[in-house]
């Protein structure tokens, strides 16, 4: 008999937002800072981030990744 593993909801949920189109193309994702407290936590998110070595900025109620490993500059 095999058994089956299941993911806990914040690995689930950490998959799917690493496997979006937008994250392979260098793109960027945005999540609500209150939505992500909730699903999985900011501590859990910003290492999830910083591990893929993607950038991460806040603004108002918004986190902001940029899914590419090259500099930023901010203009303004």
């Amino acid at each position: 008999m095999q058994t089956l593993t299941r993911q806990s909801n914040s690995d689930y949920w950490i998959d799917q937002v690493f496997a979006a189109k937008s994250v392979k193309r260098g793109s960027v994702i945005r999540r609500s800072i209150k939505w992500v407290h909730r699903e999985i936590g900011d501590v859990r998110f910003q290492s999830e981030v910083k591990k893929r070595g993607f950038h991460l900025l806040r603004t108002a109620d918004q986190y902001i990744v940029v899914c590419h490993h090259g500099p930023i500059h901010m203009l303004f």
